[in-house]
């Protein structure tokens, strides 16, 4: 990338400062000190807005990356989660992308083919628009209760003969008199805030059942940091695990874990669990990365900025050529690449191929979302991607379309 010459929006701050009045939600530890802070950023990503005067006018609000040393987690000491409002009009999905349907498909197949996953009751927290659930009650014969406020039913995918059964709400303790053979929580812990107290309910909710099995996917934080991905930063993700964090969550938490590894080119944590007669359990060695979580933290500044410089100065030199430029991916990636970076006019349109998002402007920075279909007439230059493991299936769009620019990857 060059020489690093730091011209960073004012918004965005690297001042490392003890931040003592805040308590470690995953260890409850008073040592938590921020290193990253971003401002006036959208609260809301995956919410969208029906135009660009509403895009401009939502809600934003601050965020600080607080790092706790004594079990490797990172959160947003600033979030307040009276700020968000899902709804059914959050449309969080990556259902339409093949790539990411034979992930889902090869997943379930290897957790159900694993733990024996056939004709049994099965809970997921967060569910969305509830894929991943239909998927497991179709390829094991099991039942599925699916609970998220963003549910649609009109969106419905359950073709097992009505097997499951959906709930419009947030999972809570009035739900605890659900019995299930495998809880199952999907990109839902990042967005949630007290996050022992949360899996402390789910400890709680399984009582004496130990063969309960309990499966998570989430982010793996240690990636951003090592690569400076401030895209993958923003509001409604409060919190950011490592390998070593999420491990010492689940034992705290009252869990035995069966498994824990990386999936999605190293892009997911996926673990697997069962409860445990103990709330402490030691950890494996490689589940301890204190050391490199450390030195991760401390390199971000340099990592973080050197990605802001480079995608300022790119994008501005494509601007002086008179290139077209757009983003392809409307989902929160984008939503931080455009707000963290300042970007309105610089970059026009944004593509994506969920339907439900076209014609609709995304918060904050405001920039239309489009069909594909719409860059044959509009001809880009380049096209930003703001996830690499997209890349084959986009160019295979492109190829189809007969659309003709380079692809850049985040």
């Amino acid at each position: 990338m060059g020489e690093v010459t730091l011209k960073l929006p004012k918004e965005v701050s690297f001042e490392v400062f003890q931040q003592s009045d805040y308590v470690c939600p995953n260890c409850n530890s008073k040592e938590l000190s921020v290193f990253y802070s971003v401002t006036d950023i959208p609260v809301h990503s995956c919410l969208l807005m029906s135009s660009k005067e509403e895009a401009h006018r939502y809600p934003t609000s601050d965020l600080q990356l607080g790092f706790c040393p004594s079990c490797r987690f990172i959160s947003n000491v600033r979030f307040d989660p009276g700020l968000h409002n899902y709804n059914t009009s959050y449309e969080e999905t990556q259902g339409f992308s093949e790539c990411f349907n034979t992930f889902a498909k090869s997943l379930a197949q290897k957790i159900i083919g694993k733990y024996d996953i056939h004709n049994k009751t099965i809970l997921e927290i967060g569910c969305g628009k509830g894929e991943f659930l239909a998927l497991m009650c179709q390829l094991g014969g099991n039942r599925g209760i699916g609970i998220d406020p963003a549910y649609v039913p009109e969106r419905n995918p359950d073709t097992t003969g009505s097997q499951i059964e959906f709930i419009q709400d947030f999972y809570s303790p009035k739900y605890s008199h659900i019995e299930a053979d495998v809880i199952c929580c999907r990109h839902t812990l990042e967005h949630i805030a007290p996050t022992l107290e949360f899996m402390q309910k789910i400890r709680k909710t399984i009582a004496d059942r130990p063969d309960t099995l309990v499966f998570f996917e989430l982010p793996d934080v240690m990636r951003v940091l090592q690569e400076g991905a401030f895209w993958d930063i923003y509001y409604e993700h409060c919190s950011y695990f490592t390998a070593g964090s999420l491990a010492e969550l689940f034992r705290i938490s009252g869990f035995k874990l069966d498994d824990l590894y990386h999936d999605y080119e190293g892009q997911y944590l996926i673990a697997t669990a069962y409860p445990s007669r103990n709330s402490i359990c030691h950890g494996e060695d490689s589940e301890n990365d204190m050391d490199i979580s450390n030195q991760a933290v401390s390199e971000f500044r340099q990592k973080c900025s050197q990605k802001i410089d480079y995608w300022l100065r790119t994008i501005r030199k494509f601007n002086r050529d008179g290139q077209r430029v757009v983003i392809w991916g409307s989902g929160s990636k984008a939503v931080a690449f455009l707000t963290t970076l300042k970007l309105s006019e610089e970059i026009e349109y944004i593509v994506d191929i969920n339907p439900y998002r076209h014609g609709k402007y995304i918060p904050g920075s405001g920039h239309e979302i489009v069909a594909p279909e719409f860059l044959k007439q509009y001809k880009p230059h380049k096209i930003i991607v703001m996830n690499p493991v997209y890349c084959d299936e986009i160019r295979q769009e492109l190829d189809r379309l007969n659309v003709n620019a380079d692809l850049l990857t985040v």
